[in-house]
């Protein structure tokens, strides 16, 4: 018959290791695993009836340091146990006759020849000659090494060039300043003949300020002369300007004109294929049949519109190469008279700018400015003074010393520069809205 047994039932929870879904409120107490849970509480149930949970206890309660050690150990191995040697065995078994020598001190003899042997020296140290080698031995440096040198030249190469016949380049720069070639040179005048003026050149008689009935006549004729012709040069070059513009005008207007013409419509312009007439018949008018063109005849009018379109551009292409010719030669007449104005005038200002002592310049200009004009140092009859008390302040020194310079071509023209060239400046705004930091 076989055993009953009460019937056991476990008070944990249900294993389930898979745990496919614990969503649901009924699957939860199925599906749920607290055997870590559990397993854990009793074993901290465990070490607290112990005495504590080992974790929290101090390590001096858990362990313990054994200086004394095991007394059974030693018991264990002993030195008599161990087994000797088999080489032991034979040496101790072997009958020498000569006694092996002791080991340990012995006495000196007390008896001796009389013969001091001389002290030995003790090797039992380190000398300071043989210290100072081991050192160098350590640095690397020994008796025996030989210095390796790299090789002054290349054995596969060329036969070197001997330094005695090697070109030396010296440098011959200068870092001084050094003035420019031109400056050793006289300076070369602007006066026609090349000659050398004084700074201070002395006037002549028709320059005092109580001149002479004789010289201040021929002085004020002679001024006087060159301001009308310096009038009737104006008068002259405006007068040209304006028949410049007038002839400008006419051609333009010619121009327009024949543009006009060219460009009347056929419609306006009766054709003379329309009654083709010969010059004896009389004048009669030709009635034309109300009829339907042909095709033929369809095409015969637009052939002869298509000429006739086409012999009107070629007029007008025509009149249009004659006017541009025309223009070209007027506009080459003009820039000549304009060329002979110039020439003349320059040859007039040349001859009216005369250095002091009356000579013509061969150049108006030293450099990129042109010499300025000279002052007119004459004053009318009824300005004349007969003392130097009465007499008025006029003209620049300066002025005059500056223009002397340039005639006797010390200096190039300069312009006076009344601001400075300064760097051109850029206004932006800033975009401080834009400016961030991470």
């Amino acid at each position: 018959m076989p055993a009953l047994h009460p019937p056991t039932k476990s008070t944990e929870a249900p294993a389930t290791y898979k745990q496919p879904s614990r969503k649901g409120k009924k699957a939860w107490r199925k599906n749920v695993n607290v055997t870590e849970v559990t397993k854990g509480l009793d074993e901290l149930n465990e070490e607290i009836i112990r005495g504590g949970v080992i974790a929290e206890r101090p390590s001096e309660e858990l362990f313990v340091i054994d200086t004394a050690g095991d007394a059974a150990l030693a018991k264990k191995l002993s030195r008599n146990t161990s087994k000797p040697l088999k080489a032991d065995e034979i040496i101790a078994a072997r009958n020498s006759a000569v006694p092996a020598v002791s080991m340990r001190k012995r006495p000196a003899s007390k008896t001796s020849d009389g013969i001091i042997e001389p002290k030995r020296p003790r090797r039992e140290y380190v000398t300071v000659k043989e210290l100072a080698r081991l050192r160098n031995v350590a640095d690397g440096q020994h008796e025996t090494t030989v210095d390796i040198v790299d090789a002054a030249y290349d054995p596969w190469a060329a036969t070197p060039k001997p330094l005695e016949t090697l070109e030396i380049v010296e440098d011959k720069r200068d870092d001084k300043k050094k003035a420019p070639k031109s400056l050793a040179k006289e300076p070369i005048s602007l006066l026609a003949n090349g000659k050398k003026l004084p700074a201070v050149p002395k006037p002549a008689g028709g320059y005092s300020y109580n001149p002479r009935f004789e010289d201040y006549e021929a002085r004020y004729t002679e001024e006087s002369n060159k301001a009308v012709e310096a009038e009737k040069k104006r008068l002259a070059e405006e007068e040209a300007k304006r028949l410049k513009a007038e002839a400008a005008a006419r051609s333009a207007a010619e121009a327009e004109a024949a543009e006009a013409r060219a460009e009347l419509s056929e419609w306006e312009e009766e054709s003379e294929w329309e009654g083709f007439q010969s010059g004896g018949e009389e004048l009669r008018p030709t009635v034309k049949k109300q009829r339907r063109k042909t095709p033929a005849e369809r095409n015969r009018v637009k052939r002869r519109k298509d000429e006739e379109r086409r012999l009107k551009h070629e007029a007008k292409t025509k009149l249009r190469k004659a006017q541009l010719e025309q223009i070209k030669q007027i506009a080459q007449q003009v820039a000549e008279r304009d060329q002979a104005l110039a020439l003349a005038k320059a040859e007039e200002e040349s001859d009216t700018s005369l250095a002091s002592n009356d000579e013509v310049l061969r150049r108006k200009q030293l450099g990129k400015l042109k010499l300025p004009e000279k002052d007119l140092e004459l004053v009318l009859p009824d300005e004349l003074q007969d003392s130097l008390r009465l007499l008025k302040p006029e003209g620049n020194l300066l002025k005059d010393r500056y223009r002397s310079l340039l005639v006797r071509g010390k200096m190039e023209g300069r312009t006076r520069r009344p601001f400075r060239k300064q760097a051109k400046t850029t206004i932006t705004e800033k975009w401080t809205y834009k400016d961030f930091t991470i």
